[in-house]
């Protein structure tokens, strides 16, 4: 079933990205692993049908280059899973604008400047699938979490968005939306904090209080790659793809309760 098709993977270094390309290749498939720092993959490029490109969602011409590549080596694209991204955590009033710039440059008009790359060979063809790895906090919100789940919430709302012009050319679009994920994606996250703005340290305690409690909980990357090779063979119209109980619970809670509900159970859990 997978004999000849190909998929081009952002984000592939490490955790749910390399995950997901190792799944893919062991399943038969033609894999184009992606990443920043091309090195980071000579694992990956020692297996048979891999492909390590390397690329920068921000760059525009290593998207470009990436794709000539990989349709140049195994003659088209079929699955786009957009995965690259990384978490911009913090107080306001202590973020720089060029913080809030690159958050979004990188979890969305990357995404964006991805997707648009891809997509005309799919048209040609009529057909072909894309991915876009959100996360829980694209359907809720953590404190100090306004830039990454703002990013998160544009990624749900222009994959909804384009699913109505993909579907005229037999293109599907799937969201996946991790939880809590045993990966570094932690050691990546930036928060901007400044511990003379007083007032709003006991919060911040709070945060790292209750992300250590979810983190060990959390789900191993092969279960996130999993659902990602579902979301990207099934065949149906599904949108959304939970990967983890907490992201599960959490969004039932979020879908069944009223706004009011909701926050309050929250802002107790954060001791406000």
């Amino acid at each position: 079933m997978s004999a000849g098709k190909t998929v081009l993977i952002t984000g592939s270094s490490t955790g749910i990205g390399r995950a997901t390309a190792e799944l893919f290749q062991s399943n038969g498939w033609q894999v184009v692993a992606t990443m920043r720092n091309p090195g980071a993959g000579k694992e990956l490029a020692e297996l048979g049908n891999v492909l390590v490109q390397r690329l920068d969602v921000t760059d525009e011409g290593s998207i470009h280059s990436a794709v000539t590549a990989a349709v140049q080596r195994f003659g088209s694209i079929d699955v786009l899973v957009n995965n690259a991204g990384y978490g911009a955590y913090g107080i306001l009033e202590a973020t720089s604008i060029d913080r809030m710039r690159q958050q979004f440059e990188t979890n969305v008009i990357g995404l964006l400047a991805m997707t648009k790359a891809v997509v005309p060979g799919f048209r040609a063809r009529g057909n072909g699938v894309i991915v876009n790895v959100s996360s829980i906090g694209g359907r809720l919100t953590l404190p100090f979490g306004g830039l990454y789940s703002g990013s998160k919430f544009a990624v749900e709302g222009i994959s909804e968005a384009i699913g109505y012009e993909m579907r005229e050319i037999g293109v599907r679009v799937k969201l996946v939306e991790p939880g809590i994920i045993k990966t570094n994606f932690a050691n990546a996250m930036e928060f901007s904090n400044d511990i003379s703005l007083w007032e709003y340290q006991r919060l911040v305690d709070k945060l790292w209080e209750v992300a250590g409690s979810m983190r060990a909980n959390g789900a191993e990357a092969a279960v996130a790659a999993e659902v990602i090779y579902t979301a990207a063979t099934d065949s149906t119209d599904q949108l959304r793809y939970t990967v983890g109980e907490d992201a599960k619970h959490l969004a039932a809670q979020r879908d069944s309760q009223d706004d009011s509900t909701f926050f309050a159970g929250l802002r107790t859990l954060f001791g406000q």
